[in-house]
């Protein structure tokens, strides 16, 4: 594997440390006014209800998702984590931490795409390259809370919640 391989699938493994670094960071130089952390929550909200909506269609590792949000991304659950990116952004109002938002996005989820399709075209063959070909398909199976919980997306709803309590600490200037 070349160096730039090895680099992508560190950087691919290591995202979500990375990013509680970036939102250690984030906290650390917030400027939060309150209008800025309610547009900052709502933009986050949207972004996790994105990701809420992913995970309760989400059957990882047993088959290509092809219902839900997977109807039009191959990525929903990256794009929802960008969403809440950009509003702890713009709730943090520091042009410092949107540019290093930015390249942590740039770089980690990229990396991410490119890893996990590599790995689905692994496990799933001809099958995933048909889910590319084929676009938007309507599919049958609905949306279950159980499968969002399986695939343990309560976390990144603790997570968000505990962010946007201290940028409101912050906000309010007890932090």
């Amino acid at each position: 594997m070349m160096a730039s391989g090895r680099i992508r699938e560190r950087l691919a493994r290591w995202r979500v440390r990375l990013g509680f670094l970036v939102a250690v960071v984030a906290l650390g130089v917030a400027q939060p006014s309150w209008a800025s952390w309610r547009i900052g929550l709502a933009v986050a909200l949207l972004g996790e209800g994105v990701r809420v909506w992913a995970a309760g269609h989400l059957e990882k590792g047993r088959e290509v998702t092809r219902s839900g949000p997977y109807r039009w991304s191959r990525h929903p659950l990256y794009i929802g984590s960008t969403l809440i990116g950009l509003g702890i952004v713009i709730a943090s109002r520091h042009a410092g931490l949107a540019i290093l938002a930015a390249v942590y996005f740039a770089a980690t989820i990229a990396a991410a795409v490119r890893t996990e399709d590599a790995e689905l075209r692994r496990v799933f063959g001809s099958e995933y390259d048909a889910y590319l070909d084929a676009g938007p398909q309507p599919a049958s199976r609905r949306f279950s809370a159980a499968r969002a919980v399986r695939n343990r997306e309560y976390r990144a709803v603790i997570g968000l919640a505990a962010g946007f309590a201290l940028l409101a600490l912050r906000a309010g200037g007890l932090l």
